[in-house]
């Protein structure tokens, strides 16, 4: 098979070389595929949960690379801080004060990043909350359950936070003709964990609704895709005992936690690749669970 690039078309055929028609005297140089990929810079790329953990570090990636940031959270004083990290690389970056599960607070949100940067290329739904527990739990003699409260919280903010913030980042990029992607954080316990039905649930429901939606929107020039991390080290493992480490890392085959950096490098690659839509990127260092 014979390849070359007439313009931005590749041509494959396989006739001999010498046999192919050249694009004429003065035509555009052939362009690789390669420099037709999403650019992250000046891009505009929302991150919810954008104050602390994955979602800073995905934020300070991004801004290396020089995009535009819409950085969502509920915490005014870390969302300050992670606007500045991201500032200091020489980048425009904004915080947001939004709840993900309220339908008016995520419509409002968008319509103000929209208005502030005047377009939006992307979005990165990782927003999260753990609300763990067994389904039941007997203990001399008493039985305790999983109340439908820790349930629906897990629910509306991974689950549905993720539909309303989609939603609206997509509408409103088909309103201003902008194409780009969307990243979904679901989660290697959407298998099923013990101990974490609710989040389990949600993130199953993420890791599904990145390909429905990738197949919707495709046709606006929207990808949508998903990272399914495995343990990674954040504020949260890195309070944890040292044996409890020990024990988490031991099955993991790489034994050692991912690190949020390698993260951010992931979510990077989906949105510089143009051919990555509709399937679920693991993150896990080779854990199942």
């Amino acid at each position: 098979m014979f390849r070359y690039t007439y313009g931005e078309v590749l041509v494959c055929s396989r006739a001999n070389p010498s046999q192919i028609e050249r694009p004429p005297k003065g035509s555009p140089p052939p362009l690789c595929h390669l420099d037709m990929r999403m650019q992250l810079t000046d891009k505009v790329i929302i991150i919810t949960g954008g104050c602390q953990g994955l979602g800073r570090s995905m934020a300070e990636y991004f801004a290396g690379k020089g995009a535009k940031l819409a950085l969502v959270d509920l915490n005014q004083e870390k969302l300050d801080q992670a606007v500045a990290a991201c500032a200091a690389k020489g980048v425009e970056a904004r915080a947001y004060l939004c709840n993900v599960a309220n339908e008016d607070q995520v419509i409002d949100m968008v319509a103000r990043v929209a208005e502030d940067f005047g377009a939006i290329h992307g979005l990165i739904n990782n927003a999260g909350i753990l609300r763990d527990g067994l389904l039941l739990k007997v203990k001399d003699g008493e039985m305790t359950k999983l109340s439908l409260a820790q349930w629906q919280a897990v629910i509306d903010v991974n689950l549905t936070g993720v539909f309303l913030c989609t939603r609206e980042v997509a509408a409103k990029m088909v309103e201003l003709k902008n194409s780009g992607a969307i990243i979904n954080i679901s989660s290697i316990s959407r298998a099923g964990n013990v101990g974490q039905t609710n989040y389990s649930a949600a993130k199953a429901g993420v890791a599904a609704a990145t390909v429905t939606w990738a197949k919707e929107l495709a046709r606006y020039g929207i990808r949508v895709a998903g990272i399914a991390p495995g343990f990674i080290e954040t504020e949260m493992t890195l309070g944890m005992k040292p044996e409890a480490l020990e024990k988490m890392t031991s099955g993991i085959p790489l034994k050692r936690m991912g690190k949020p950096e390698e993260i951010a490098h992931s979510a990077a690659y989906i949105f510089e690749n143009d051919y990555y839509t509709g399937r679920i990127l693991e993150m896990d260092g080779g854990l199942r669970i």
